[in-house]
C-alpha cells in the first residue's frame, strides 16, 4: 500500500476508529476501543472491545499474530492501553511482551487509574509511542467515557420528535406517531448505544412507553446478545403503579423520586428505587441525578421525555446533544410544545444551538445540534 507519509498514521488510526465503533452497542461501561496492527504498510490484525469482562481491543488484535509477536509492527489504538488490572490484565504489559516497533495512540486515557501510565510503561520498555493522531475524532467516539471520567457526569443526549411547527403532541397528549417508521427505527440505534435511557413517569403513562431496545443482535451487527440499557424514570410524585408496560418489559429499571416520594409499587428483581434531594420547586435535583448515574458507570445517557424535563435539562446546562426529528406536518397552537424553557422576555436569553448535521430519515428530517452556552 502506497500512502503519503503525512497521511500514514491518520489512515490507520481511522481504521482503528472504525473498529472501535463496532463495540458501540455492547461495550458499556467500558469505552468502545479499536485497534489495528500494521506490518510493511498492510493491516495484519484488527480488534475491538466487545463487552466488559471480554478481551480489550489490543488483545483481540495481538491474538491474531503468531505467538503474539508484533516485532517490526506498528500498533494503532484509539485510547491509551490500560496499565492496571481490572476485569482483564493490563494491555500495556501485553504490548511490551509483543515488542512492536511503535505504538500510535489517539488520546491519553482520562481514567485516573491510567492517565499516562500505560504510555510511560511502553516508553520505559523502549517502544516508540506517538499520542494525538485523530484525537478529536477519538474524543467523539469516547465522549461518554471521557465526560464521566473528567466531570463525573454522563454525556447526555435529548431526543425529540416534533412537527414542523415545533409540536410534540396534541393538547390531549396523543403523540403516536408524529414521525415515520424510519425515524422511529433510527431512534432504536440511539437507545442501543446508550448506557441508560432517561424519561419521566408522565411520559411512561401518557405514551405507555417501554423504552427498551427492540433491535436484534443481527441488526446491530454484533454476535453477542443485545444489551438492554438501564431505564431511569423520574417519578417525583409517585405516579407509577407498577402495572405499566415498562415493568413487563425485560431489562433493568431505576425509578427516581425525591426524599419524600412514596412509591406506589413494590420492589422486584431488576427494579430499583432511588430517592434524591429535591429543589425548592419540588423537582429532583437533576445534577445530583447525573452524578448518581455517573457513580453507576453510566457513560452515555439518552433521554426521551416531555417538554418539562427536556426544558429543565437544557436550563441546567446538562445537555450535550439534541437529536430533533422533524415531521412534515403541522399540529397548531393548541398542541404541546417541545421544550419548556420558562418565559423568555428578550431574544438574548433564548437557547442558542449549533447545528452539526441535517439529514433526511425517511420522510422526516433529523437535526443534530449542540446547545451553546454563550
Amino acid at each position: 500500500m502506497n500512502l503519503p507519509a503525512a497521511g500514514y498514521d491518520e489512515f490507520f488510526m481511522a481504521e482503528a476508529l472504525r473498529e472501535a465503533r463496532k463495540g458501540q452497542y455492547s461495550s458499556h461501561p467500558n469505552p468502545n476501543v479499536g485497534c489495528v496492527i500494521v506490518r510493511d504498510g498492510e493491516i495484519v490484525a484488527r480488534g475491538f472491545h466487545a463487552q466488559a469482562g471480554g478481551p480489550h481491543a489490543e488483545i483481540v488484535a495481538l491474538e491474531q499474530l503468531p505467538g503474539r509477536d508484533a516485532r517490526g509492527c506498528m500498533v494503532y489504538v484509539t485510547l491509551e492501553p490500560c496499565s492496571h488490572t481490572g476485569r482483564t490484565p493490563p494491555c500495556a504489559d501485553a504490548l511490551v511482551q509483543a515488542r512492536p516497533q511503535r505504538v500510535v495512540v489517539a488520546m491519553q486515557d482520562p481514567n485516573p487509574r491510567v492517565a499516562g501510565r500505560g504510555i510511560e510503561r511502553l516508553r520505559a520498555a523502549g517502544i516508540e509511542v506517538s499520542v494525538g493522531t485523530l484525537e478529536a475524532e477519538a474524543r467523539r467516539v469516547h465522549a461518554g467515557f471521557i465526560k464521566r471520567m473528567e466531570q463525573g457526569l454522563p454525556w447526555l443526549r435529548v431526543k425529540m420528535a416534533m412537527s414542523l411547527d415545533g409540536r410534540t403532541a396534541l393538547h390531549n397528549g396523543l403523540s403516536q406517531w408524529i414521525t415515520g417508521p424510519e425515524a422511529r427505527r433510527d431512534v432504536q440505534f440511539l437507545r442501543a448505544r446508550a448506557s441508560a435511557v432517561l424519561s419521566s413517569a408522565l411520559t411512561v403513562i401518557d405514551d405507555d412507553a417501554s423504552l427498551n431496545v427492540r433491535l436484534s443482535a443481527e441488526e446491530l451487527g454484533q454476535s453477542i446478545p443485545v444489551r438492554q440499557p438501564l431505564r431511569v424514570i423520574l417519578d417525583t410524585h409517585g405516579e407509577l403503579t407498577g402495572k405499566e408496560r415498562l415493568f413487563d418489559t425485560p431489562g433493568p429499571i431505576l425509578v427516581v423520586g425525591g426524599e419524600a416520594t412514596e412509591f406506589a409499587f413494590a420492589e422486584r428483581e431488576g427494579l430499583e428505587r432511588l430517592r434524591l434531594p429535591t429543589e425548592a420547586s419540588g423537582r429532583v435535583d437533576l445534577r445530583a441525578l447525573m452524578q448518581a448515574l455517573a457513580e453507576r458507570e453510566i457513560n452515555e445517557l439518552h433521554s426521551e421525555c416531555g417538554r418539562r424535563l427536556a426544558g429543565a435539562l437544557l436550563r441546567t446546562g446538562l445537555v450535550d446533544e439534541l437529536k430533533l426529528y422533524l415531521a412534515p406536518s403541522l399540529l397548531g397552537d393548541a398542541a404541546r410544545g417541545a421544550f419548556d424553557l420558562g418565559e423568555i422576555d428578550i431574544l438574548s436569553d433564548r437557547q442558542r444551538l449549533q447545528i452539526l448535521e441535517m439529514r433526511p430519515i425517511g420522510s422526516d428530517i433529523r437535526i443534530t445540534a449542540r446547545p451553546q452556552t454563550a
